[in-house]
């Protein structure tokens, strides 16, 4: 397949949080005001000024003990057949920009226009978009569109020092997943790879990937579509905005 892909191997990762500031940095992202919740992971979630969140989140084995922590660097799937924008195309197709050589889906600023932001989310089978309450824009995980334009790696690729995140051209990604799978389901049986064949960003999850994050693999509420039967969902009469 065309395009790249980043590949992200959780059981490498140490929860730095060099990929949350990375991405902060690059876009010029503002710090969140946020207070202690009871979690060493900060903020709590995403939003429309924080597009990567490193989860951290405790396992237990059947008897309640701690058997160990799990870090999940959560950012946008960019699917390989974006739900997001099918729906968005609906009103205004230049409202979501899905960048043919790379693949990177890109919320614009004519998001802002879109008459219900839930909808656009709701599409989403990962949860990921999030809107700015003043400007009404939604924003999410670019994939560093600039950089990678530009022959760089996504800044948290950059920055990451255990290998965790990983970046290049997407069969390269895939193969190097499935390589890192095979390796790891020997010291983990339960290893396996985050809908690998659908999206861009593809994770090597140790354990079951929901004991990680609710949205760590698409949602079965909102299953992955393709185009075709996402379109046959959209209300037949809806038309684009003028």
């Amino acid at each position: 397949m065309s395009g790249k892909a980043f590949f992200v191997d959780l059981t490498k990762c140490t929860a730095c949080r060099g990929c949350q500031v990375a991405c902060k940095q690059w876009n010029k992202l503002p710090a969140e005001e946020t207070k202690n919740w009871g979690s060493h992971q900060n903020p709590k979630d995403l939003s429309a000024i924080t597009y990567k969140l490193v989860h951290m989140q405790e396992i237990a084995d059947a008897q309640g003990g701690l058997v160990t922590w799990a870090f999940f660097p959560e950012q946008c799937r960019h699917c390989i057949e974006p739900p997001c924008k099918m729906t968005a195309d609906a009103y205004d197709s230049a409202a979501i920009y899905h960048d043919e050589k790379t693949g990177a889906v890109v919320f614009t600023e004519k998001t802002k226009d879109l008459p219900d932001f839930n909808e656009i989310r709701e599409a989403c089978p990962y949860n990921i978009p999030r809107q700015n309450a003043q400007t009404k824009v939604m924003a999410k995980c670019t994939m560093c569109l600039d950089r990678v334009q530009n022959g760089l790696k996504p800044a948290c690729v950059q920055v990451c020092p255990t290998g965790t995140m990983n970046f290049g051209d997407y069969d390269d990604m895939l193969a190097l997943a499935q390589k890192r799978l095979a390796e790891a389901q020997k010291r983990y049986p339960e290893a396996t790879l985050g809908d690998p064949e659908s999206v861009r960003v593809i994770y090597l999850y140790p354990v079951e990937p929901k004991k990680i994050h609710t949205y760590a693999v698409a949602s079965l509420d909102v299953p992955l579509l393709d185009r075709r039967s996402l379109l046959a969902r959209l209300t037949p009469f809806r038309r684009p905005l003028a």
